[in-house]
């Protein structure tokens, strides 16, 4: 979840406006890793983010699982692109299968229809025969599989950094300037 949240930082600072979907099991995941209670309603989690980061009016907007009138529902209005960070095998099998149960999964489902890059951060290890047989198909897609492997050939020194990494290059494949870390073969921060 420090990925997702990180991201979500990233993505707001930068000035994109922001869609964000999150599951249910977001939010066991938010209070178990980082001891963050996400409101289960999507204005109350909307409304959260903009105190916690003073956005202007619209540049976030939430949506609960079921929203199915939310913008990115639908391919006459897609997204320029989707993260699910970090990505279940659960998420993932519903997406290399077409399914579109939760508004995460028919986004999802809208970005590939629609040629749009969708990039799925997966957060389990090890992976099964079918865990990697999903990924494969969705590769073949057009789909990016970023696992959250963060390196170590820029001396991290705190999980942050570790974090970051894995962020930064979400940030580069969404072609998104960042700080967050030195470029391979640049002078270190």
């Amino acid at each position: 979840m420090p990925y997702g949240i990180r991201l979500l930082e990233q993505l707001l600072h930068s000035g994109k406006q922001v869609y964000l979907l999150y599951s249910q099991v977001a939010q066991i995941v938010a209070q178990q890793e980082m001891n963050l209670a996400l409101p289960s309603r999507a204005r109350e989690t909307e409304s959260y983010f903009n105190q916690l980061y003073q956005l202007p009016e619209g540049q976030l907007r939430v949506f609960g699982r079921e929203e199915w009138f939310a913008p990115v529902a639908s391919g006459s209005n897609p997204a320029d692109a989707m993260v699910v960070c970090p990505c279940t095998m659960g998420t993932l099998a519903a997406i290399a299968a077409g399914m579109s149960e939760k508004l995460i999964e028919r986004a999802a489902d809208v970005m590939i229809k629609e040629n749009r890059q969708l990039i799925l951060v997966p957060r389990e290890t090890p992976f099964s025969t079918i865990h990697l047989e999903n990924m494969l198909k969705l590769s073949r897609c057009g789909v990016t599989i970023l696992p959250a492997n963060p390196a170590f050939y820029h001396h991290p020194q705190t999980i942050q950094d570790l974090t970051d990494f894995v962020v930064a290059r979400i940030l580069d494949h969404l072609d998104i300037a960042h700080t967050l870390m030195p470029r391979w073969g640049s002078e270190q921060r």
